[in-house]
């Protein structure tokens, strides 16, 4: 079943709905993050690309709902959402944790009817690397060290109680997501694979993130802009215009395929 653009449900967040867009956008945030994240990014887009942001569980609007604490559960259920909603061609974009879960839904789309055009990873070293984290083990305060580290988050923010109780239960069940998470050996997507990156992201390396090279049996690319982890917070018009990039380049290539077909 296809779902008409004015509907909703708790996992996908259509905030500007484009039915006449010749493709979708799939946006994956980070740790701790929500869909709202992504609303620059459907405002740049929208009309001429259909962007649906992730809502994870236990967060936000769906705090009170029990949060899944791995990457590739999380993964199944996105998967899940996705044939649903997925009714044009789609490219994939995480940041940071949603990285790692837009490369997870990308394996299990593939044997499916939903068209993935490519992956666009930020912020996020590939799977066969080990991502630089400061603790093997994380206490509440711990994460919050790491979160102002990676300026994700406004200081000021931070520094409210009320705050941080609230976002804590997010914070913890994505960090123990990241911590535990390992891909398959040799893992692969059989899509186009751009990596996006800040030259000073403390938790990746430039060399961790052309790793993903090794992920896709298709083309590689790495963008790499000027900032650290949240660099796409500092440049969102270079960032937007290079994923409008891919995205025409893969959509125009999916067409001059249909046509030779």
């Amino acid at each position: 079943m296809t779902l008409a653009p004015s509907e909703t449900k708790p996992w996908i967040r259509r905030f500007r709905p484009a039915s006449e867009a010749r493709t979708q956008l799939v946006c994956l945030p980070h740790a701790g993050g929500s869909a709202p994240f992504f609303l620059p990014v459907t405002k740049a887009l929208s009309p001429e690309t259909d962007v649906l942001a992730v809502q994870y569980p236990g967060r936000q609007d769906r705090r009170d709902e029990k949060g899944i604490p791995s990457i590739p559960k999380l993964a199944d259920a996105v998967a899940r959402e996705l044939l649903e909603w997925a009714d044009r061609p789609i490219t994939l974009f995480g940041h940071s944790m949603g990285a790692s879960v837009a490369f997870e839904v990308a394996r299990r789309l593939r044997d499916t009817d939903v068209e993935v055009l490519g992956l666009i990873v930020s912020g996020r070293c590939a799977p066969r690397c080990r991502c630089i984290t400061t603790r093997q083990l994380f206490t509440d305060e711990n994460i919050l060290d790491d979160v102002r580290r990676m300026s994700g988050t406004d200081s000021e923010v931070l520094g409210d109680d009320d705050v941080v109780r609230m976002i804590m239960p997010a914070l913890r069940n994505d960090y123990a997501a990241v911590m535990s998470y390992r891909s398959e050996p040799g893992a692969t997507v059989p899509y186009p694979v751009v990596a996006l990156i800040g030259d000073c992201d403390p938790q990746v390396p430039v060399m961790d993130a052309r790793a993903w090279a090794d992920h896709t049996e298709a083309d590689f690319q790495l963008h790499v802009f000027p900032g650290g982890h949240f660099y796409l917070n500092d440049q969102p018009a270079a960032v937007v215009g290079t994923v409008r990039h891919h995205i025409a380049r893969w959509s125009t290539a999916d067409a001059l395929r249909d046509r030779v077909a």
